[in-house]
């Protein structure tokens, strides 16, 4: 398909800087193909009443490290400012990283992270580059390893905002907070599973009063989440790699579920890629344990999901084409017009949307 199709124009007011409070009070837009209204107006703490008893949501309970660090490369006299990305750890001590600018580093240089005097107990935090790749990636080996590592970059990183918010603000201590989930477990993430964030401590207590069980999988969310497509043909795209796991019990409960009638209602995009990718052609769900590169466009066939919340993605991305494959592009172009229109806020911080699978591709 054309890329272009999946494109739109957002006014720059509708991205939100900040997060509802509290969480649950943000705005779900709700979408039922084939109902009249097509789009109902309500916001998240409905969400028990829009599910049945018996019905499951499966949530990510991946944790976002404060994975941008800034620091300074070293080489004799001469010192240059480098911001660096992790967006995949590589082994004990090694991540790989985007870094900018990347023109200043070369195999060998020392950075040193920490210059704005926020240095870690264990003293300075420094790494040598290792490999330089294409458009800024990096690897990066540091001079701590485990869980010292850890450690240090908890203690010196900044919650990787996305690009729309960080080109608009800087990052402080209450992202901390807001760019986390209430069941943030394992860590992993350099991007939030954002459908996550508006939920609540009491939101999930009443969920689970009215019946509907809450089960936890565990994808850790890249940074490519946010790239756009840039290929003018959707299958000439090269979709990145995540890790993920969904347990042999999980899977289980799933399959038994489904059996008795409940549907599944995936929490977020990074939810449902994992289910898609532990489920087989007859949509029995299976363990699973690894790196799964599924790239979900109109036309495929949903095997696990039944019901998807997500947040408002941006335009050209793989996730508008995924919620598009979901519910049709046509109504999806629609919803989202609705949604501009209403004052919805978009993107990480922003609203969301509750959607019923489409079983037609058009729409």
């Amino acid at each position: 398909m054309r890329t272009a199709l999946f494109d739109f124009d957002l006014p720059p007011d509708r991205i939100a800087l900040r997060p509802a409070s509290p969480r649950d009070a943000a705005k779900l837009l709700v979408v039922r193909p084939g109902a009249m209204p097509e789009f109902e107006d309500r916001v998240v703490r409905d969400l028990p009443a829009l599910l049945a008893p018996g019905d499951a949501l499966v949530i990510n309970d991946t944790r976002v490290i404060p994975a941008r660090l800034e620091g300074d490369r070293l080489r004799e006299d001469a010192i240059a400012h480098i911001e660096a990305t992790l967006i995949k750890r590589e082994g004990p001590e090694r991540w790989r990283a985007l870094v900018k600018p990347a023109k200043r580093l070369q195999v060998g240089d020392r950075i040193r992270f920490g210059h704005e005097g926020r240095v870690c107990l264990l003293g300075t935090l420094d790494a040598t580059v290792e490999e330089r790749g294409e458009g800024g990636e990096t690897l990066l080996r540091f001079d701590f390893h485990g869980p010292v590592l850890e450690e240090a970059i908890e203690q010196l990183g900044h919650m990787p905002l996305p690009p729309y918010i960080a080109a608009r603000r800087s990052d402080d201590e209450q992202d901390r907070t807001d760019y986390q989930t209430v069941f943030a477990a394992h860590e992993g993430s350099v991007a939030a599973p954002t459908a996550g964030l508006h939920f609540t401590s009491d939101l999930l207590a009443r969920l689970e009063a009215r019946g509907i069980a809450i089960h936890r999988v565990t994808l850790h969310v890249g940074a490519g989440t946010f790239l756009p497509v840039k290929t003018e043909e959707t299958s000439d795209h090269k979709m990145h790699a995540e890790w993920g796991e969904v347990s042999a019990a999980t899977a289980d409960a799933l399959n038994a579920l489904r059996a008795r009638g409940g549907r599944i209602a995936a929490v977020g995009t990074t939810a449902l890629r994992l289910l898609e990718s532990a489920a087989d052609e007859g949509g029995k769900l299976h363990a699973f344990s690894g790196e799964t590169s599924i790239f979900i466009t109109p036309g495929y066939r949903f095997r696990a999901v039944d019901i998807l919340m997500t947040n408002f993605h941006l335009p050209r991305s793989t996730l508008f084409m995924l919620v598009a494959a979901f519910s049709g592009l046509d109504r999806m172009r629609r919803a989202y017009a609705h949604a501009i229109e209403s004052g919805y806020r978009f993107y990480s911080y922003g609203d969301a949307c509750l959607l019923f699978r489409s079983e037609s591709d058009h729409g």
